[in-house]
C-alpha cells in the first residue's frame, strides 16, 4: 500500500538568521538558525520577550526585509519580497488619517490594479464581515481604538491573502476591548468566514497565546531560537478558567523562567559586566515584593496568578522578577517567585537600612555595577566619564542595549548611594554615596 502524500506546510522557516550592525561594528546576532512550518487551516502564536526577535522574523516572513541567512517558503515558492498572499495587522493602527474607513480598507486593493467597483464590493463586504457596517465614510479621529484595528484588520482580509501575519495586534487596546475582538476574530475563523488559509500571530501575552492558537512557539532571546513548540489540543471555545487551560498557562511560565544551568539571573544574557540588565525601577522591585510578602502570597507567589492579580503582561513581570532574582531578593523556579530571606527582611527594614541591603546586593551580584564602583574607588578625584563603561558594553552588545543596561545600573546605583551620577556632564563620581 502506497503511503499517503505528505501535505506540504503553506510556510517553511529553514535557519533562518538575522544580523544587524552594532556599535563596535561587528553584526548582533538577532535571531540564530530558527526553523518552523505553518500548515493550511492553522492558528499558531510565536511567543516571547520583548528583543527576542518575533518582530523582526514576522517581517523576514512576509517579504518586508531579506533574512541574512536561512530561506523562507510561501505555498512552495521563496520569498523575495512583498508577496500578495501576505496580509498584515499591525499593532499600531497604521491607517491614513485623511482617508475614510472604505477608502482605507480599499488602499491595498487599489495599489494592486482592482477595478473601483469591485474594491468597492469586497470593501463593503470586509466592512461588514468585522462588524463596522454603517461607518464606511467615517474617518479615523472618529473611531475608537477597538474600531480602528478592526479597520486594519479589514483591510487585511479585503485582499484575500492565503497568510495572515498579526504583530501583537490587542496590545495597544484596553482588556475588554482587546478581549472583544479576540473573541469576534476566532468566531470568524472557526465559522469559516474568514478568506484566509493561516494565521501567524506574534505575541507577549501567554493567556492570548493559549487562547487562540493550535500551536504556540516558544522563542527565548539573545539571539532569538526556537525554545519549544507546543500543541494546543484543547477544544475550542476555550474558556481561562478551566483547569487545563491554567495548567497550561502555568507550564508555559515555567518555561519562560527557567533557569539556564550556566546562568544564575533567569531570563538575563551575557555574563560578568556585560550582562545585560532591564530598565527597572527600584519602587517596582520593592513594591513586588512587599505584594509577594503580603496575604495571600505570604512570600511565595504563582506567576500567572501574581500577572493577573497586577494586571502585568509578562514584559512588565519578567524583568522586575528577574531582576529581583539577580539581586538575590527573589528564586524563580518552575513559574513561582519566592522572596528569599533578605527579600523578606528587605520588606520589613525602613527606607535607610534597604538602600544599606540594596547596596550589598547590588555590589554582590551585579558585575557592572561593582565595576564602576571599583574604578571610581581607584581614581584620584573619583570621577569617570559614562562614555567609558558604555564603550566596553558596546564591545558585547548593541548601542540601544549598552545605554539600557548602563541608565539601569545608574538608577540602582543612585538608589544604593553607592555612586553618582551627573546627566549634564555624563560624568560618574563619589561624590554623594554614603
Amino acid at each position: 500500500m502506497n503511503a499517503p502524500p505528505q501535505t506540504r506546510p503553506l510556510v517553511e522557516v529553514d535557519q533562518v538568521r538575522q544580523r544587524y550592525p552594532k556599535g563596535s561594528g561587528e553584526n548582533l546576532l538577532v535571531l540564530d538558525g530558527v526553523s518552523l512550518h505553518l500548515a493550511d487551516k492553522e492558528i499558531v502564536s510565536l511567543l516571547g520577550r520583548s528583543g527576542c526577535g518575533k518582530s523582526s522574523l514576522l517581517r523576514i516572513i512576509a517579504g518586508l526585509m531579506p533574512a541574512s541567512e536561512g530561506r523562507v517558503m510561501l505555498d512552495g515558492h521563496p520569498v523575495a519580497g512583498p508577496a500578495a498572499e501576505v496580509a498584515m495587522v499591525f499593532q499600531t493602527f497604521a491607517l491614513f488619517p485623511w482617508l475614510t474607513v472604505q477608502e482605507n480598507v480599499e488602499i491595498g486593493l487599489e495599489a494592486q490594479g482592482v477595478a473601483p467597483a469591485e474594491r468597492r464590493r469586497r470593501a463593503l463586504e470586509a466592512i461588514d464581515l468585522i462588524g463596522l457596517d454603517g461607518y464606511e465614510s467615517a474617518y479615523p479621529k472618529e473611531l475608537s481604538g477597538g474600531m480602528r484595528q478592526r479597520v486594519g484588520l479589514a483591510r487585511a482580509l479585503v485582499v484575500h491573502p492565503k497568510l495572515l501575519l498579526m504583530d501583537e495586534p490587542f496590545s495597544a487596546l484596553d482588556v475588554l476591548t482587546a478581549e472583544t475582538l479576540r473573541t469576534d476574530l476566532l468566531d470568524l475563523w472557526h465559522e469559516g468566514r474568514m478568506p484566509i488559509s493561516s494565521i501567524l500571530l506574534v505575541t507577549h501575552n501567554i493567556e492570548e497565546a493559549v487562547l487562540m492558537s493550535d500551536r504556540i512557539v516558544v522563542l527565548a532571546a539573545n539571539p532569538g531560537r526556537i525554545a519549544a513548540e507546543i500543541t494546543v489540543s484543547l477544544p475550542q471555545p476555550r474558556n481561562r478558567l478551566d483547569p487545563p487551560f491554567r495548567q497550561l498557562v502555568d507550564d508555559i511560565y515555567a518555561l519562560m523562567t527557567q533557569r539556564p544551568a550556566d546562568r544564575h539571573a533567569a531570563g538575563l544574557h551575557g555574563s560578568g559586566i556585560s550582562l545585560l540588565l532591564p530598565r527597572v525601577s527600584t519602587n517596582l522591585l520593592a513594591g513586588l515584593m512587599e505584594a509577594i510578602a503580603a496575604d495571600p502570597y505570604r512570600g511565595r507567589a504563582d506567576l500567572p496568578e501574581l500577572a493577573a492579580t497586577l494586571q502585568m503582561e509578562i514584559d512588565d513581570l519578567f524583568p522586575v522578577a528577574e531582576t529581583l532574582h539577580l539581586l538575590r531578593f527573589a528564586e524563580l523556579a518552575e513559574g513561582d517567585i519566592r522572596l528569599t530571606d533578605p527579600g523578606r527582611r528587605f520588606v520589613d527594614l525602613g527606607p535607610d537600612e534597604r538602600k544599606h541591603l540594596f547596596a550589598q546586593h547590588l555590589m554582590a551580584h551585579v558585575p557592572l555595577a561593582n565595576h564602576i564602583r571599583r574604578v571610581l574607588d581607584e581614581r584620584g578625584n573619583h570621577r569617570a566619564p559614562a562614555s567609558r563603561f558604555r564603550d566596553e558594553l558596546e564591545d558585547h552588545m548593541s548601542e540601544q542595549f549598552a545605554d539600557q543596561t548602563l541608565r539601569a545600573v545608574t538608577a540602582w546605583g543612585r538608589y544604593a548611594e553607592s555612586f553618582a551620577y551627573d546627566e549634564a556632564t555624563g560624568v560618574f563620581s563619589l561624590d554623594n554615596p554614603g
